[in-house]
């Protein structure tokens, strides 16, 4: 699904500011994988989604998805293939549109328009329709503006636009952080229920140790630009939250001994 080749980012190259953010990452994942992501601040996490959704080019390397070479595609041109929701709810959404409005900006994405209604009654009734699978009752509000709704249901909303259309890869950008635990739990349930389609690749950070655990079928370490730990199978199945922060901590304790 996604290949991941010597992929290598600096800042500030050449000043006393240079930090190296990514150092000769290559990561491949398979169709259906759910992959999360831990590491401490400025371990390369956010650095590898930006390089991926082409928020920021690569220094150097290559990212092959569907065997197609976006490493120079433009950002927009990926977003045909990247379905991504960040941190804070209240970047993924026009707050100024209604529900119905956002909707139907995520669901054209990519497609060509013509001259028609901005949004037709077979696609009123699609909205609809799957609305109804995140049980906020939003399918009942599609009328009102995305800034009448709470973190929560925004996040959420987020969330079923950026799969939609169904995108070859989704990128889950810490998306929990900013919400309260009864909410985060609704909107793991909802990433349980999106990020398992076979067909679509997901890739979360998350600071949660338990969350790396119980989401997804892969988790990986992120340390100083690199990936320390690449656990799947019986090995992740077996793992304990302990020894995740265990392992975590080691890794702390090395990058700083250096």
């Amino acid at each position: 699904m996604i290949r991941i080749e010597h992929l290598s980012k600096t800042f500030h190259p050449g000043t006393m500011n240079e930090r190296p953010a990514l150092r000769d990452v290559s990561l491949t994942l398979s169709r259906g994988d759910f992959v999360t992501i831990i590491g401490s601040n400025g371990a390369g996490k956010s650095t590898l989604m930006n390089c991926i959704s082409g928020v920021i080019p690569a220094d150097s390397g290559r990212i092959v998805l569907n065997d197609i070479d976006i490493t120079r595609m433009p950002e927009h041109k990926r977003s045909r293939y990247i379905g991504r929701v960040f941190q804070d709810p209240l970047k993924g959404t026009a707050f100024d549109m209604t529900i119905e409005q956002n909707l139907a900006i995520a669901y054209c994405k990519g497609k060509r328009r013509g001259f028609q209604p901005g949004i037709s009654r077979k696609e009123r009734e699609l909205f609809r329709e799957k609305l109804s699978l995140l049980h906020m009752d939003l399918e009942n509000r599609m009328t009102q503006k995305v800034s009448l709704l709470s973190g929560g249901q925004r996040q959420a909303l987020t969330l079923f636009m950026a799969i939609l259309t169904e995108p070859a890869l989704l990128l889950l950008d810490e998306h929990t952080a900013a919400l309260d635990p009864a909410t985060a739990k609704k909107v793991l349930e909802l990433t349980d229920l999106f990020g398992g389609n076979p067909d679509i690749c997901t890739l979360m950070i998350t600071h949660n140790m338990s969350d790396a655990l119980a989401h997804g079928n892969r988790t990986l370490l992120m340390n100083d630009g690199r990936i320390a730990m690449d656990i799947s199978g019986e090995e992740r199945s077996s793992m304990t939250v302990e020894a995740l922060i265990a392992a975590f901590d080691i890794q702390n304790d090395r990058m700083l001994l250096k």
